[in-house]
């Protein structure tokens, strides 16, 4: 029986080839694995604010449901597993490494949007409290990266930040990749569909980020008009 596409996706792609900006590119290459890595570089460290955890995720569930020719790409247990160990700890971590000098390392960073994602992290500490932040943060691309050294910079105590921040990881990580799976397992050949499903997967998860630019550039313009 022929390869259906999502089977080529996994089995056609190298680690030579891999494109970090790809979910797919990333699964193929480096698997179960590689999702974890995934995971703990874009919740813990500055450097990974660009990598795809909403489209890994999303993506991961769908290549843990069977194909039309049998056999499955990833086991799903695994996968919520690494996901959730990958995200939870790099979460800690960035809380450590921002308590070590948060401040100082992105400072020196000259990222445009990782200050932008910075500024918006503050915002929402301070707009909604250390709880609801912490577990709003997951869902917001970039603002995930930097609000965990944020919040070990602003000294956020210890035991608020992990108890919000496993609640949180583990409503993103499990919410997505169970997503995936359930939108994998009722529609059949969603495989034939995975690109544009993923394309508009990242586009919803930018939606929040957007919306509250607009927000902004409204009040700034209300304020500016009103003086």
């Amino acid at each position: 029986m022929a390869s259906s596409p999502l089977a080529a996706a996994v089995q056609g792609l190298s680690p030579q080839a891999v494109n970090l900006l790809d979910a797919g590119s990333l699964l193929a290459a480096f698997g179960t694995l590689g999702i974890a890595v995934v995971m703990f570089a874009e919740t813990g460290l500055l450097v990974g604010f660009f990598l795809p955890g909403d489209s890994l995720l999303f993506t991961a569930g769908l290549f843990c449901v069977p194909d039309a020719d049998g056999p499955v790409h990833f086991s799903l247990p695994l996968v919520l597993c690494a996901a959730s160990a990958g995200a939870l700890l790099g979460a800690q971590a960035g809380y450590l490494i921002g308590r070590r000098g948060g401040r100082a390392l992105l400072a020196r960073s000259r990222s445009r949007k990782l200050h932008e994602g910075a500024e918006r992290a503050e915002e929402l500490l301070d707009r909604y409290g250390h709880a609801k932040a912490i577990v709003l943060a997951r869902f917001v691309p970039i603002v995930r990266t930097v609000l965990n050294p944020l919040a070990g910079a602003l000294d956020v105590p210890a035991r608020v930040f992990t108890l919000w921040q496993v609640a949180g990881g583990l409503l993103w990580t499990l919410g997505l990749v169970l997503a995936g799976y359930a939108l994998g397992s009722s529609v059949p050949d969603i495989d034939h569909y995975l690109l544009p499903i993923v394309a508009l997967f990242v586009l919803l998860s930018l939606a929040p980020l957007a919306f509250e630019m607009f927000r902004r550039r409204g009040s700034r313009a209300s304020d500016g008009g009103s003086r």
